[in-house]
């Protein structure tokens, strides 16, 4: 009898990054005044967009253009940012240097660069009046390279928390992570902005890692386990948390696969984070396809590409809390997964 072979879980520490994906550039802008941000995920060439909105509170830009049946076919760049609603302007930000480059859509009239954002809350940090703005969006994309980004308390994760379900002063940093997959030649990456109501699960270990504490503070609470017990959470304003990212791939993908792929990368969400797609979270994965290597062969199909975005999302996810660090803003402190001594899986 032969004996089953094991391959062990990717490492955080050699995770990779979404920017291994050949056409990707990601820059973040984060505000000095106050833990908010902005992420851009920049496709210069222009990349197949799909996107999947699974929470019940999103705060989005330009999601509708991204279905199959709709006309523009490709998108330039997605941008993620803190801020709420209000942060929604960096957008505006990302088309104007887009367009100073002659980067986007030839509308005849002039070059329309084509930007999709999703936002997260941030506002329980520090004075809530400073959010990004198009200035914040136009310095993200100032700052926009092919190099591996930098994560946790970065961007549109800066402001970030996980583990709010039975109060802020319960919750822990969230932050932005990354990770990308290969398989057969082809590259699925995914950056994802973490500020989930629900904790972060270790999904090779099912622990979570980072999310509501005791109320001493001391120690992770379990929210699940809590929730099925019978402790009474919070009370919520909706749109209060978020988990907002994207995945990408090298890989040559119709609109209609562009959109399944942003569907199943979800499923890294369930894996990673729980309860997720809440009538709290404004859940929202975007996918990319640039295109750079075409499916034949023995190149992946939707199948391995759906696993391998999965993946990606839930590597993403636990690395934007193992990178975040501590926040002390006002009177609310706010603990990482160091400080708690949580394992790293």
């Amino acid at each position: 009898m032969s004996a089953l072979s094991h391959t062990p879980a990717p490492s955080l520490s050699s995770a990779g990054a979404i920017t291994d994906v050949a056409g990707i550039e990601v820059g973040h802008f984060s505000d000095a005044r106050r833990p908010t941000g902005c992420t851009v995920i920049m496709a210069r060439d222009g990349a197949v967009g799909g996107v999947d909105v699974r929470g019940a509170a999103p705060g989005t830009r330009e999601t509708d253009l991204l279905a199959p049946g709709n006309l523009v076919q490709q998108v330039h760049a997605v941008m993620l940012a803190g801020g709420s609603a209000w942060g929604l302007a960096a957008a505006e930000g990302a088309m104007r240097w887009m367009e100073e480059r002659d980067i986007g859509m030839d509308v005849r009239f002039g070059t329309l660069p084509i930007v999709p954002a999703a936002v997260l809350f941030d506002l329980p940090m520090g004075d809530a009046r400073i959010r990004p703005d198009a200035a914040a969006g136009y310095a993200a994309c100032e700052a926009a390279s092919t190099a591996a980004p930098a994560e946790g308390n970065v961007g549109a994760g800066a402001g970030a928390l996980v583990g709010k379900l039975f109060g802020v002063h319960r919750a822990m940093k969230g932050g932005i992570g990354t990770a990308s997959v290969t398989v057969g030649g082809v590259t699925v990456g995914a950056l994802i902005a973490v500020n989930s109501l629900g904790d972060v699960i270790d999904h090779n270990t099912g622990q979570p890692v980072a999310g509501a504490r005791t109320e001493d503070g001391t120690a992770l609470l379990d929210t699940r386990r809590a929730l099925l017990r019978g402790d009474l959470p919070k009370p919520l304003l909706a749109g209060t948390n978020t988990t907002i990212g994207v995945i990408a791939t090298d890989a040559v993908l119709t609109k209609v696969q562009a959109n399944r792929l942003a569907t199943v990368a979800h499923d890294g969400l369930a894996r990673a984070i729980n309860p997720v797609h809440t009538m709290s979270d404004g859940d929202t994965l975007f996918a990319l396809a640039t295109g750079r290597v075409p499916l034949e062969g023995n190149a992946p199909g939707m199948t391995v590409l759906s696993t391998m975005a999965a993946e990606a999302v839930a590597i993403a996810t636990l690395r934007a809390v193992h990178a975040a660090r501590t926040v002390t803003v006002g009177e609310l402190h706010i603990p990482c997964v160091a400080d708690l001594g949580a394992p790293r899986g």
